[in-house]
């Protein structure tokens, strides 16, 4: 059984949710301190690189709450650098950290807080901006 199941309301890529599954297997398997270097940077990768479209997608429409959304990012980044060091630092304890960092954070942030998001964004995205004349794009929701 996986540690955390893709679900269709997910608003990630799989990606996301095959590296956990990754993780906690290790982990569950006792070599998770072997892979969670490895899958810290690529995390910290994916999650810049998703929050800084999410985050434009947001601002170009205006959306409600955008600055608690930003805190809450800025909140997971700080806690994936601050995982990323105590790794560094030779902690021992850091797989299952992650792992429970990540589990909750697919279940309360992207289960909530992003699906908010998609839910304001997708009757607005067939609708073209008063601005460019273009519809919205709402693929940072989506896509890695």
């Amino acid at each position: 059984m996986a540690y955390f199941d893709w679900a269709d309301d997910l608003m990630i890529d799989r990606g996301l949710i095959d590296l956990v599954t990754t993780l906690h297997t290790a982990t569950s398997q006792g070599c998770g301190q072997e892979v969670v270097g490895r899958l810290l940077q690529a995390l910290v990768a994916y999650t810049h690189e998703h929050v800084q479209r999410e985050e434009q997608v947001m601002a170009s429409v205006h959306a409600p709450r955008l600055e608690g959304h930003q805190q809450l990012h800025r909140q997971f980044m700080s806690d994936l650098s601050v995982l990323h060091s105590r790794y560094e630092a030779g902690s021992i304890t850091t797989a299952s950290q992650l792992s429970s960092l990540l589990r909750d954070w697919l279940s309360l942030h992207i289960r909530r807080s992003d699906r908010k998001l998609r839910d304001y964004l997708l009757p607005r995205s067939a609708l073209p901006s008063a601005r460019d004349g273009q519809a919205h794009d709402t693929s940072a929701l989506t896509s890695p």
